[in-house]
């Protein structure tokens, strides 16, 4: 380490798993004070790389090279550096929490879910430090307030689930700052989270870094994030380092096809193309035929009047969900949650209807209660003018086929003991589609290279695809009763941007081919624009505004849309 401001220096440094390098060869050197941003898609090896720093790799790893940690009492550079992958387990203990912390993915599987939120965060100043109870609590109170958390005291005597998912980021980050490290390495710490609490986090990381002078190693695969925190970029593609560079040179002058790529498949925020770019369109040097279109032609755009001239597939009239939180001695409710008030709206054949909102506002529940799979206290809800809240189960059985959903999560949605093309026979056997197995055979095989499935894949497993793969087979699931309506809650927000696009350009394909009808619903603004024909916004249960998706991007009238609209992370 030759540089007197250098915190980490990274040096060849090479990660294999039974003799295949899923990280090869790397090289970067991190500043005190200055963040990081590590981009890539999942299987680059971002994580990997930095797993090893902490020394969280399982013992079959093989790790080589060097990752030199500055001197913490000798900022000048001349004490001699502690090279990470040398230490031992004992050695590491005393690096962790007070000189190198992270800030995981996923705030909900990283706390401990029986223990309380503050004596978890002050349990790690416990750790490294000679402090009581009452001094642990006493400065893990002034970090919760430093990092915002509303109510500490009632945060601190709170368990995991009683909290938000934002309120539990914080909670992370004030676990990683308790011991004032120099060096905080945050993985993907914003990916779950809506893009208001999002851009709340990315502020406050760059607030502490400023008053504590932190360095930070921010992992993501997204570029708009990167933008809005990192001052330098390196993008890792297939375990190695592709391009790195300023923040500022690298994210408006890219040199790299692979980090192009990334670039353009990110839906835009001004206007929709035909298309999305794919990164296998750089790749494979067919960037010249990615360049989105012209804005896509929709029904909706031609005004109100093309609305009243196409029929109403699905009609929600003032339509309450009311939840019992807890119940008297007698079984009786004694506290309920009103999760929806009085929504009303129509769905038109052929449209996409974008539904954006932050996490909590009750999206996921309207798309449940449409297909029947949530009770509803109040109003009603017509398919084709047939009230489904008063059909038998036989009746709803046979409707269910013509509505079906897409699920968030492909990995939980799918069962691990079928393979695919069980999982896609089973309702065409369950509602005795085609006369013979081997027509059921023949639409599966159909449909799964619709949709970008080797018909070869047929006998394989879930755990033996990618995520981008698995949605795929969640998709072609919920066509292969060739439905009329389809929901799909929040099915690309757990995608790389890449294989979102392949996703979302997958999903206008069949629209067009088969004239499906969509639902869509997630918190990323920049998507829903791209897909829908017109865009509906809720808010703690009820309907906000709704409008073209065009005119709402241009003109919201409500204050709480243009709030989402201005947390999109652009690159600017």
């Amino acid at each position: 380490m030759n540089a007197s401001n250098t915190l980490l220096e990274v040096k060849n440094l090479t990660v294999a798993f039974d003799g295949r390098r899923v990280v090869d060869g790397i090289n970067y050197t991190l500043q005190r004070g200055r963040t990081l941003g590590i981009v890539g898609e999942s299987g680059s090896g971002k994580s990997v790389s930095t797993l090893a720093l902490m020394g969280l790799l399982p013992k079959q790893a093989s790790i080589s090279g060097h990752a030199w940690l500055a001197d913490k009492a000798d900022p000048n550079g001349a004490a001699a550096p502690t090279d990470l992958l040398t230490l031992t387990d004992d050695d590491f203990r005393d690096i962790r929490g007070r000189r190198i912390s992270m800030i995981f993915q996923e705030p909900m599987t990283s706390l401990n879910p029986v223990k309380r939120c503050g004596e978890q965060v002050a349990e790690m100043l416990r750790l490294h430090e000679p402090v009581d109870h009452d001094e642990a609590r006493r400065r893990t109170l002034d970090l919760f307030n430093e990092v915002l958390l509303p109510r500490p005291e009632k945060i601190y005597d709170s368990y995991p689930h009683e909290i938000s998912g934002g309120q539990k980021q914080r909670v992370m980050i004030a676990m990683a700052l308790i011991c004032k490290p120099e060096l905080i390495i945050a993985d993907e710490p914003t990916t779950a989270l809506d893009v208001t609490v999002q851009k709340t986090i990315l502020v406050l990381l760059r607030q502490l870094q400023q008053r504590h002078n932190l360095s930070i190693i921010f992992i993501t695969h997204d570029l708009g994030v990167v933008a809005q925190i990192a001052d330098d970029v390196v993008v890792m593609y297939h375990g190695q380092i592709v391009e790195q560079g300023p923040a500022a040179t690298l994210l408006h002058q890219p040199q790299h096809p692979y980090t192009q790529g990334l670039l353009a498949c990110r839906p835009p925020a001004e206007g929709r193309p035909r298309r999305l770019p794919t990164v296998s369109d750089y790749m494979e040097g067919r960037s010249a035929t990615a360049t989105p279109a012209a804005p896509t032609p929709t029904a909706n755009n031609a005004g109100g009047d093309a609305d009243r001239e196409r029929p109403v597939l699905l009609s929600v009239r003032d339509l309450d969900v009311t939840y019992t939180t807890a119940r008297n001695l007698w079984g009786r409710p004694r506290r309920q949650f009103k999760a929806l008030r009085g929504i009303s709206f129509d769905v038109y054949r052929g449209e996409t209807l974008g539904l954006v909102g932050e996490s909590g506002c009750g999206k996921t529940t309207l798309g449940r209660a449409i297909l029947q799979l949530v009770e509803h206290s109040s109003g009603s809800i017509s398919y084709e003018g047939q009230r489904l809240d008063t059909m038998s189960y036989s009746q709803l059985r046979q409707m269910r086929t013509k509505m079906q959903i897409i699920f968030q999560d492909p990995y939980s949605s799918l069962n691990p003991r079928m393979t695919v093309g069980q999982a896609l026979m089973e309702p065409l056997i369950s509602h005795h589609r085609f006369d013979s197995h081997q027509q059921r055979h023949q639409h599966v095989i159909t449909l799964m290279e619709r949709v970008g499935l080797e018909p070869a894949w047929f006998d394989r497993y879930p755990h033996e695809f990618s995520g981008g793969q698995r949605q795929r087979i969640c998709i072609a699931r919920a066509l292969v009763l060739e439905p009329e309506l389809v929901i799909c809650d929040e099915s690309v927000s757990a995608l790389d941007v890449s294989v979102q696009a392949q996703v979302l350009n997958l999903l206008n394909e069949l629209k067009e081919t088969f004239h499906y009808t969509y639902i869509f619903i997630s918190h990323d603004l920049s998507v829903v624009h791209f897909i829908s024909d017109r865009i509906m916004v809720m808010r703690n249960g009820a309907l906000v505004e709704m409008a073209d998706a065009d005119a709402l991007f241009s003109h919201p009238t409500d204050p709480y849309t243009q709030n989402l609209l201005d947390a999109i992370p652009r690159i600017d």
